[in-house]
């Protein structure tokens, strides 16, 4: 029974290396469909579930001080590779598509909740908002919203079950879909030209950044606590509310920090990817530490809801997709691109050709940018339909 607060970090820091280092070891296909992230979640909360440690006072002081200094510094991380200037050459069509599947998503999330938020408990929108941040950005944005909108620990479970299953599901549909895109872009009268064009381009674009190195590692650990530790004094001169809560200022600042200095020499150092997943795994960690299985009481419902998201948004798109002539290509890569990441979006992209790769890549980063924003939207308007 670990009651140290240090021991306690140390365990779950090994739990979430060691599931990582065996999908990197392993390669295996399985962790394609179920990432390494969201097996930690559940590996975690069921050591958390059989009491391996205690939520003592050093324990609780441990975790509240990780989780709030990381929190902002994993956020500014991962924008640092989301070029504002980059996504906008992706063309008008692509943007327009992306933009799209997002706006169908958030309908999908609004016309969910209307329909079945009596059937869920007590604030059961913050789940549901977390979820939207995923499904419009990724597991970095749910966890911004999870503490933006002091989502407790134990309800997360809810979000990633269903970001684990329902997306597991729609990824291989949107594979298996692919033999399809001739008859579909007939059906839409779509134009590829122009998307095979940005592929080419982007393809053929040398990578300017140079090796990992401690130089650019210590520089890039030096700017993030810079700015964890800014979004934090800074956030508490901002006025806040029932929603807008000095948390949500800290996500918000750490944000549009990350943005701009996308934009800088420094998003051409190495590793900011790599130390920001590092972070991304260890607060996901902390956060399963504190949940508990017996408290997914409600898991076949909120799977239920997560499938209904996903057919809203389907039908949405393929009036979109019609109207717009878009291709299924786009489509498709827009969509995981908002609800995988960039962890699923370049595998689709290259399931119709290598050269496409790098737009699911672009695209996945514009889901970082937009991902806390739209999902803090939606959360407001889920609250306002559950009041």
């Amino acid at each position: 029974m670990i009651e140290n607060g240090y021991i306690y970090l140390l365990a779950i820091m090994m739990i979430a290396s060691s599931i990582v280092y065996i999908e990197k070891k392993s390669q295996h296909r399985f962790f394609e469909y179920l990432p390494s992230i969201v097996i930690i979640y559940f590996v975690v909360m069921l050591f958390s579930t059989f009491g391996l440690w205690q939520k003592t006072d050093s324990v609780t002081a441990v975790y509240k001080g990780v989780k709030s200094n990381l929190l902002p510094a994993m956020i500014f991380l991962m924008l640092l590779s989301a070029d504002m200037r980059e996504i906008f050459k992706l063309g008008k069509k692509m943007l327009l598509t992306f933009f799209l599947a997002s706006f169908s998503i958030a309908l999908g999330f609004i016309g969910m909740f209307t329909l079945f938020h009596t059937y869920f408990g007590e604030e059961s929108w913050k789940p549901f908002a977390a979820l939207s941040g995923s499904w419009m950005g990724g597991t970095a944005n749910m966890v911004a919203i999870q503490g933006a909108l002091n989502l407790p620990d134990a309800a997360m479970g809810y979000t990633l079950l269903i970001d684990s299953i329902d997306y597991a599901i729609w990824v291989m549909l949107l594979l298996a879909l692919v033999p399809f895109a001739k008859k579909f872009n007939l059906w839409s009268k779509a134009d590829t030209s122009v998307i095979d064009a940005v592929g080419e381009r982007l393809a053929l674009k040398e990578d300017a950044k140079k090796p990992v190195s401690i130089n650019s590692i210590l520089l890039l650990i030096g700017s993030a606590v810079i700015v964890s530790l800014g979004s934090q004094y800074f956030a508490a001169f901002f006025p806040t509310t029932s929603f807008l809560t000095t948390t949500t200022w800290i996500v918000i600042i750490a944000t549009f920090s990350g943005i701009l200095f996308a934009m800088t020499p420094l998003a051409k150092v190495s590793g900011a990817s790599v130390l920001a997943n590092m972070m991304l795994y260890l607060i996901v960690a902390l956060i399963a530490s504190r949940a508990n299985f017996s408290e997914l009481t409600e898991a076949p419902l909120y799977i239920f809801a997560g499938f209904v998201i996903i057919l809203i948004h389907v039908v949405i798109m393929m009036i979109f997709a019609k109207i717009f002539k878009l291709d299924l290509f786009s489509l498709g890569v827009a969509s995981l691109a908002n609800i995988g990441g960039v962890a699923s979006a370049p595998i689709l992209a290259s399931a119709y050709s290598k050269a496409l790769i790098p737009i699911g890549v672009l695209m996945a980063m514009m889901g970082y940018i937009v991902g806390t924003f739209g999902g803090l939207m939606v959360g407001k308007i889920l609250e306002m339909i559950a009041s």
